[in-house]
């Protein structure tokens, strides 16, 4: 079965080895090998010399395209900020989740709507629609299932999707092997059903200087008085 996934661009050539340079025109091969699409980027010299003829007949061939590369740019340091549907979604695909694939279908068709994606091939497999979108500054593939969500499940996953944007994602939030101990619950009640009785509670120790406070005595018992004689 295809998995969502993500296949960056190459920045060499598969068939040479040779880097590529700014702005240099290669050449985009996609196959599908089952378990996932195989991605192959070749120079103009190796496609023309190797590729071109025949590349369409290949075993598990899905698409063919064209680009340009361009080299990445220094990383810069970024303050902290809110999630993108760009970031998230590349995290949503990373945790590989099937609960999340209809909140990272969702975000690639925000990406698309504002150009940010674009759509390179659209396949049907396995009786599902997949999606090969392309990122165009980085060359990045992102393979995206459609869910096949219903019109009244849309509201919910946008929810859920707009949470997601403004609080972020948490990988680490806590599974059944990493849920909190439950606190003591403390002593039972007195009378709860099944419940033993309470403890005594301990004796006070006698004070450090060895004195002990004496106690006043018990109050003298009434006198009984006798009963009536009767004649």
């Amino acid at each position: 079965m295809i998995e969502w996934n993500i296949q960056s661009r190459a920045h060499s050539c598969a068939g040479c080895g040779n880097a590529f340079s700014n702005r240099q025109t290669y050449h985009t091969l996609l196959f599908d090998e089952r378990a996932q699409f195989r991605r192959l980027d070749v120079c103009q010299a190796c496609w023309e010399t190797q590729f071109s003829q025949g590349a369409r007949e290949r075993k598990g061939f899905v698409s063919y395209w064209q680009g340009v590369y361009q080299a990445p740019p220094p990383h810069p340091i970024e303050p902290i900020q809110k999630e993108t549907a760009e970031s998230l979604l590349r995290k949503l695909i990373e945790l590989n989740d099937p609960r999340l694939i209809p909140a990272g279908y969702i975000l690639a068709v925000m990406l698309e709507r504002k150009r940010l994606l674009k759509v390179k091939e659209q396949l049907v497999l396995e009786g599902r629609r997949v999606f090969v979108y392309e990122h165009p500054k980085t060359g990045d593939l992102f393979t995206i299932v459609d869910p096949g969500l219903q019109l009244n499940q849309l509201e919910s996953v946008q929810r859920d999707v707009a949470t997601l944007l403004e609080q972020g994602l948490n990988p680490t939030a806590p599974g059944p092997d990493t849920l909190p101990v439950a606190a003591d619950p403390g002593p039972a009640e007195i009378g709860a059903p099944g419940s033993p009785p309470p403890c005594p509670p301990a004796p006070e120790p006698p004070p450090a200087d060895g004195s002990f406070t004496q106690c006043a005595p018990p109050p003298p018992a009434p006198a009984l008085e006798p009963p009536p004689q009767t004649s």
